[in-house]
């Protein structure tokens, strides 16, 4: 995780009754299976969303009519412990290639059933003048989807 003293970060904690091989699958490989629909930058509705399984992978979503709308990157990917993400997606929500915010996901065995999973998306202060707004909007967004993970992952 980062700098502590980063105080525009959106830090969560969460326990998942799943082994942490399922978790970090679950959280990459199917994040179709339980993102919330409603949660998407495309105009067309969501069908799935993507993290292509490698260091510079795209994090992207795949519309009804087969779009495909960038999230941004894989940053790094070290299954099943730790997942780094580029959040390329301005204060409007569109993808922005020059714009880096990071999602990093860590998995940690609390026993063969169940792991504790880190969550942080920091350096919201790259938002500027929005980083106040988007880090309450988004915080509480984290927190429906990272429930939505948490019932995927036990299932």
């Amino acid at each position: 995780m980062s700098d502590p003293r980063d105080e525009s970060a959106i830090r969560k904690t969460l326990v998942v009754d799943a082994p942490a091989e399922r978790a970090f699958r679950v959280f990459s490989e199917n994040m179709g299976t339980w993102w919330p629909k409603e949660h998407h930058i495309g105009s067309a509705p969501l069908t799935t969303c993507i993290i292509e399984p490698r260091v510079g992978g795209r994090w992207y979503e795949i519309g009804e009519d087969g779009s495909q709308c960038e999230w941004g990157k894989v940053l790094a990917w070290n299954p099943p412990r730790q997942l780094v993400l580029a959040w390329q997606l301005d204060a409007s929500f569109q993808y922005d290639a020059s714009l880096i915010t990071e999602v990093e996901v860590s998995f940690t065995v609390l026993d063969p059933k169940r792991t504790r999973v880190d969550f942080e998306h920091r350096h919201l202060d790259r938002f500027g003048t929005e980083a106040t707004r988007l880090r309450k909007l988004m915080g509480d967004g984290w927190g429906g989807i990272l429930e939505s993970f948490t019932r995927a992952a036990a299932s």
